[in-house]
């Protein structure tokens, strides 16, 4: 069979993400032409008001025509979009679907959060599969903007569980008065963010067994933007930060140094997404959590993730 061009797109609470790629079912080999991301806030006090906001909806809107021309000139011959948390609990969301299918002649697929983690493992464990230095099962955690994912399994997903913890609901809900993000956030701030993630944990290990794994793989925003600080890198690389392992004292330590600096101090960290600023300290910390609840002693960073998922279910 001969590869086909696919174009996979991700809509999260904060970031909606395009991948162009060549697909061979036949050979397992997936070929990058245009992967891309823009921050959108599509959640925005979704939370609060259980809507999606007007300014959120042509955020995204905006984004959705720019890879609609990005897709044609490339000549993709498919395309799936799949749209997660946010739009998934909003009153509002026949306005989003709408909007969606008019630019991109597609309909957004609202997936629920098991179809969200079985992309996600997908995307993040097909080229680990026969590695001796990490070995199944893979505990395959997404930190999202409202919502993680929990995937424990070898070739195959043995269990699965999406709870309501993500970098911009932590923030928003515990580090937002009056409209302006905790600078930095006060101890019983970051209190209450571990109290609410803890309570997640439990909820997840009813149904997926966290720490039977071997492996720890960590994916999205939060996750990749903590890799690059622990890198030191000047500028976010993809290639470098893929598979790179951060061990779990060093995950602390740059939990602890986010939640500490101020607004301007994170700002002016490189590899540090201007989207990001404001949430990165409650992603952080999510993932510290999990890395405390597991006893892992590291994480393993993947770029590939829900999109290259996708791809592959398309292929």
């Amino acid at each position: 069979m001969t590869s086909t061009r696919v174009a996979a797109i991700d809509c999260g609470t904060n970031s909606i993400r395009l991948l162009v790629a060549d697909t061979d079912p036949a050979t397992g080999e997936l070929v990058e032409i245009d992967r891309r991301m823009r921050i959108v806030r599509l959640g925005q006090d979704v939370d609060r008001t259980g809507r999606l906001a007007p300014e959120a909806l042509e955020r995204t809107f905006e984004a959705c025509r720019e890879y609609a021309e990005v897709i044609a000139a490339h000549g993709a011959r498919r395309t799936r979009f799949v749209a997660t948390s946010a739009s998934r609990d909003a009153e509002n969301r026949d306005d989003f679907v709408r909007g969606v299918l008019d630019i991109l002649g597609v309909e957004p697929e609202v997936i629920t959060g098991d179809q969200e983690a079985e992309f996600s493992f997908t995307g993040a464990t097909k080229e680990l599969t026969g590695r001796a230095d990490l070995s199944g099962p893979y505990l395959v955690v997404d930190i999202g903007g409202g919502s993680t994912e929990f995937v424990v399994g070898d070739d195959r997903v043995r269990a699965a569980r999406s709870v309501d913890i993500g970098c911009v609901r932590m923030t928003e809900r515990h580090l937002v008065r009056d409209g302006v993000v905790s600078d930095p956030p006060a101890p019983d701030r970051i209190a209450a963010i571990r109290a609410d993630i803890r309570a997640a944990l439990d909820l997840a290990e009813e149904t997926v067994p966290l720490r039977e794994a071997h492996t720890l793989v960590g994916l999205a925003g939060s996750v990749t933007t903590v890799g690059a600080i622990a890198l030191g890198l000047k500028e976010y690389d993809s290639a470098a930060i893929h598979h790179s392992r951060v061990p779990y004292e060093r995950v602390r330590e740059i939990t602890g140094e986010l939640l500490a600096a101020t607004h301007d101090e994170r700002a002016a960290i490189p590899v540090m997404h201007p989207g990001r600023v404001d949430v990165i300290g409650a992603g952080a910390l999510v993932l510290l959590e999990i890395m405390e609840r597991t006893g892992a002693p590291e994480v393993v960073v993947s770029e590939h993730d829900i999109l290259d998922g996708i791809a592959w279910s398309i292929a």
